[in-house]
């Protein structure tokens, strides 16, 4: 696979996840292990520009795959985060972001959600799109004010 812009050679059990491999094989400490259940979203990353819980999915179905993790990103949102306080511990900031830009990916390709998907991005459509994403800090307003502003 490819992470972050550099091809990766790895050879590992069937069963090991892509978060495991990128944080223990390969040294990619970005992605977080929250609940390592899917639920948190602290693992997301994106494969083929796609947001994706790395803790659910196993490394070899990845195999030819681009992965960027928060350490690939270079991204108007991450700026937006801290002139918003968008983060406040930082644990869960990789994966939002990397969920962020996917979000607003899948807006800008019309794909809708539960709060509309059609026409400008609103609030409450950043926060159910996000949704997925947990932070124990509870900076999500300043989450959404970024978000909000980059989508401008």
């Amino acid at each position: 696979m490819k992470v972050n812009g550099d091809v990766a050679a790895l050879d590992v059990e069937p069963w090991v996840s892509l978060l495991d491999a990128l944080r223990e094989r390969l040294g990619v400490t970005g992605p977080k292990k929250g609940c390592d259940q899917g639920a948190c979203g602290a693992c997301t990353v994106l494969a083929d520009g796609v947001r994706i819980n790395s803790c659910l999915a196993l490394a070899v179905q990845y195999d030819g795959r681009e992965i960027t993790t928060i350490e690939g990103v270079d991204h108007p949102l991450q700026e937006a985060f801290v002139r918003n306080d968008g983060l406040q511990c930082g644990y869960c900031t990789s994966g939002q972001i990397c969920s962020a830009i996917g979000m607003l990916a899948e807006h800008a390709a019309g794909m809708p959600s539960a709060a509309g998907g059609s026409g400008e991005l609103s609030e409450d459509e950043v926060r159910e799109r996000m949704s997925g994403n947990l932070c124990r800090c509870g900076a999500y307003n300043g989450i959404v004010d970024a978000i909000m502003e980059v989508a401008r």
